[in-house]
């Protein structure tokens, strides 16, 4: 078989369709050059075969050379290379494209699952520009209907691989990775997608202060990148638990958040019951202290004495050890949440659902709160009542869909995520409810870990679309592939990985898996998705005293609209 074209890798020599099939490398090509996760395309003589290489051997014809390797002869070393001694690759097929006319649908060829191989010695090349075009799909910045979104390049070209937004935030996701992978900068990533084509609005519980304004970077000659709000000006609205904190670092119209005792239910406190150490009685004694003491339980448990519990207990039958232990408890939570009041008079929440329901985009920063208490309490919360009113206005909409508008889609993004979805508590969580159901209620998740096996399996096999950095883990390894198909070959893909700007994507949002080095958030970045009218001085000189003017100009301009003169 002549070999056409310059991108010829080699042929295929045997394989299965179960366990996918065996390339022998072409003498011109060096097997030091060859990367796992590599997109390929097999030429069979009906369909193409759309395929990612997932191991490297070396193979030899006559197992005695290498018993007696020729030493220090490179000139026979030379002879030998590529016809007694050669390598062999592992290709698995990921998608098929039937030649044929039949196959068209619109005009368009149709991609399917591999339902069959292809035959001996069929080539195999380097997957070109074209081909991850018609896998991949295309960006286009000119058509807004275009839902597909830039996330980067494979390993071996310079051409774009996509994203289908529209079908990312149709389910719940996960951005998986090692400590010090990348996960933040992958999240602003696709976060920046998002806006960029407002497909959804995104609520950002952000722990450590890295999505608002700015975050810091290991990169010498860009040491902070720009947030949210820097790229997207008025769209993106900074709430703070820690008003103080915000202002101090620069953010422009932050807005306090504040959380009442009496926002505080039972259900909170069992999520939190391992970080406060609180047994199955001391709960099980809230809920006689709530029944009793009404809304504001808390309240007024918090300003009982010891006398006063046990003549409660005495009258209620409650237990007077478990009731004191949760005082004790409750009064460790409000010494570490400055956030809490006793009482809030404006309804921050409804504040935060109004700003979604206009279309903006919501960060909550934890300041200096970023603590684990503090944010698991606060997430818990506030999604708990966006839950309940996202229900109501769903089932609204499902029974009256021609007079009722439909919720605007809303993704959140919660860190941490094992915490709140640990197999122990992910079926009493609210997120666990979400990633199970909140689908047909306009409400996913977009959950940001180092630890996926401390998830509960049964939400993790609801994830759609998984992006995956540098994981070294057995344990982790295995969670991220829970309920994917072929997962055996796609674990030495993951392991080989760079630590550093790779991530292996699968799932509903992408035909097949691929490996990318993702996109740099940089001026480039910023510019794309942005750009100088849409962000918030996009690319500009922080450091101008004509920029900072502008930026307080904006700040004052945006604080007197919202709350009038003074």
């Amino acid at each position: 078989m002549p070999k056409p074209k310059a991108n010829y890798l080699g042929m295929i020599i045997q394989g299965s369709l179960s366990t996918g099939l065996e390339m022998r490398l072409d003498p011109a090509q060096s097997v030091e050059d060859l990367r796992v996760g590599r997109f390929v395309v097999v030429e069979g003589s009906g369909s193409r075969f759309f395929s990612m290489l997932t191991d490297v051997t070396l193979s030899a014809t006559n197992p005695a050379i290498l018993l007696n390797p020729p030493t220090g002869d490179d000139f026979l070393m030379s002879v030998l290379s590529g016809v007694t001694t050669f390598g062999t690759v592992k290709v698995q097929p990921m998608l098929m494209l039937q030649k044929s006319a039949e196959n068209l649908v619109g005009g368009r060829a149709e991609l399917s699952p591999v339902k069959t191989i292809p035959s001996h010695f069929s080539p195999v090349y380097e997957a070109a520009a074209a081909d991850f075009a018609l896998v991949f799909g295309e960006e286009d910045e000119n058509d807004r209907n275009n839902s597909h979104f830039n996330i980067g390049r494979p390993l071996n070209m310079e051409v774009p691989v996509c994203v289908d937004l529209e079908r990312f935030i149709e389910r719940s996701n996960g951005i998986f990775g090692k400590s010090g992978t990348g996960k933040s900068f992958l999240t602003r990533i696709f976060l920046g997608g998002i806006i960029n084509k407002d497909l959804a609005s995104v609520l950002v519980f952000d722990m450590h202060n890295e999505y608002g304004w700015q975050a810091m970077s290991e990169s010498k000659s860009a040491p902070r990148v720009k947030g949210l709000k820097q790229l997207f000006g008025h769209k993106v609205v900074v709430f703070s638990l820690d008003w103080e904190s915000s202002q101090a670092r620069g953010i422009p119209d932050a807005r306090e958040l504040y959380i009442g005792y009496n926002q505080i239910e039972i259900e909170d406190l069992d999520l939190l019951k391992n970080e406060l150490a609180l047994s199955e009685a001391t709960l099980e004694n809230a809920y006689i202290v709530r029944e009793k003491l009404g809304s504001d339980w808390i309240s007024a448990l918090l300003d009982m004495s010891g006398e006063e519990i046990d003549e409660f207990c005495t009258t209620y039958k409650g237990h007077p050890t478990a009731i004191k232990t949760l005082q004790r408890r409750l009064n460790t939570i409000v010494q570490k949440t400055p956030y809490l009041k006793p009482r809030v008079g404006h309804n921050y929440i409804e504040e935060i659902l109004r700003q979604i329901g206009a279309g903006k985009h919501v960060v909550l920063e934890f300041g200096r709160q970023n603590n684990l208490l503090s944010y698991m309490l606060a997430t818990n919360i506030i999604t708990r009542r966006l839950h309940a009113e996202y229900v109501r206005q769903s089932e609204l909409y499902i029974c009256d869909p021609e007079n009722v508008a439909a919720p605007r889609k809303l993704m959140i993004v919660i860190e941490e995520a094992h915490k709140f979805l640990s197999p122990q508590v992910a079926k009493q969580t609210i997120f666990g409810i979400i990633a199970r159901e909140m689908r047909k209620y306009f409400v996913t998740l977009l959950i940001v870990d180092q630890r996926p096996s401390g998830i509960d399996p049964e939400v993790l096999s609801q994830i759609g679309t998984r992006v995956t950095a540098l994981l070294n883990d057995e344990k982790d390894i295995e969670a991220v592939f829970t309920g994917v198909s072929g997962s055996q070959t796609l674990r030495t893909v993951l392991a080989q990985m760079d630590p550093k700007q790779q991530a292996l994507v699968l799932g509903y949002a992408v035909p097949m898996p691929v490996v990318v080095r993702t996109r740099a958030f940089d001026e480039t970045f910023y510019q794309a998705v942005a750009g100088r009218e849409g962000g918030w001085l996009v690319g500009a000189d922080e450091s101008d005293p004509a920029v900072r003017d502008e930026v307080n100009s904006r700040a004052r301009r945006a604080q007197s609209e919202l709350f009038g003169p003074g």
